[in-house]
């Protein structure tokens, strides 16, 4: 544990060694959370906020009218690109449409391999400019993310962890340094909701609600941030209610493990040995031509497998390209 997190509490905590402070829930850009809701949020103490993918004008609203209070705010920009010369166009047309002149931290999103030279020199120049403050890395790939928390090489980390991919607690928390660690920012903590999903849960037992999930996943200690994605003010709420009601129990873990590696997961989602998720349908793999971005998810229903593949090609083209 990072000796910054002596003073953690359950609702909030400091972001590594970034000495950033920051509510325990982050807000996803992405589900349609109406800019009131995210005010409202703000105020109870959640200031996480992740302009990633699919950015939505009433979470643009929401952080433009929180401008005034920029010093509490931690903004989060995504940035998918994979030629460096486009990174700085892609982050000032953020800031252009938040009306803001930087961004606490900018996201390498993605990445399931060592991220190239040319990358982290772009993104290096942007933090020399003062349009950013620290750099952040998103992936899948768990014994990479076990050598970035070892080596220090980023400020912040973002990487999945619930009660299905647990992996974490082998390859990643282990190898987190006692001492000025990078921030820890977790992601999918409902798994697209299948934790929810009354189909898979093990029967006579309780469905978990999102609030349960985010409280799974701030239980374990090494994780300063859980990213939440509400769709309408309701679920902005059930969010911030659940963060009051603290840390899980140890039969509260226990239930929601039930719902989560049990034999009703192994159908739909396997390792392929690396740490990268595989399509337990087409079987795409960090190192198969099908996977986009180098991972694959399992598809919901009503999709089909190509359909989901195409989709984030689609987000990695928008990213990437004027």
């Amino acid at each position: 544990m990072n000796a910054t997190h002596l003073d953690r509490t359950f609702e909030h905590t400091t972001l590594g060694s970034t000495g950033q402070q920051v509510g325990r829930l982050g807000v996803s850009a992405s589900y349609g959370v109406p800019a009131k809701a995210v005010e409202r949020a703000f105020d109870a103490g959640v200031n996480y906020f992740y302009w990633g993918s699919m950015r939505r004008a009433q979470f643009a609203q929401a952080i433009r009218n929180l401008s005034a209070q920029r010093d509490r705010l931690v903004l989060v920009i995504q940035s998918y690109s994979r030629i460096a010369g486009l990174m700085s166009w892609s982050l000032e047309r953020a800031l252009r449409e938040l009306r803001l002149d930087r961004a606490d931290v900018l996201l390498l999103g993605l990445w399931g391999k060592p991220v190239p030279e040319r990358i982290l020199n772009a993104a290096r120049r942007l933090k020399e400019r003062g349009l950013v403050r620290f750099v952040a890395i998103s992936s899948h790939n768990r014994p990479l993310i076990g050598r970035w928390v070892s080596s220090g090489e980023f400020d912040v980390i973002h990487f999945r962890y619930n009660a299905i991919h647990n992996g974490a607690e082998s390859d990643i928390f282990p190898r987190l340094p006692r001492q000025n660690g990078p921030g820890m920012v977790c992601y999918t903590a409902t798994s697209w909701k299948q934790l929810m999903d009354p189909k898979r849960v093990p029967k006579g037992e309780k469905v978990p609600t999102a609030g349960d999930c985010y409280r799974f996943v701030l239980t374990r200690p090494e994780i300063d941030v859980c990213i939440t994605g509400p769709a309408n003010a309701a679920q902005m709420d059930h969010a911030v209610e659940a963060l009051r009601k603290g840390p899980m129990s140890d039969d509260e873990l226990a239930w929601m493990r039930k719902g989560g590696p049990s034999h009703l997961w192994q159908g739909a989602v396997r390792d392929c040995g690396i740490g990268i998720p595989a399509c337990a349908i087409c079987g795409a793999g960090v190192t198969d031509p099908r996977s986009i971005l180098g991972f694959c998810l399992p598809p919901p229903t009503r999709y089909s497998c190509a359909s989901f593949h195409s989709s984030y090609q689609a987000i990695w083209m928008a990213s990437s390209l004027p």
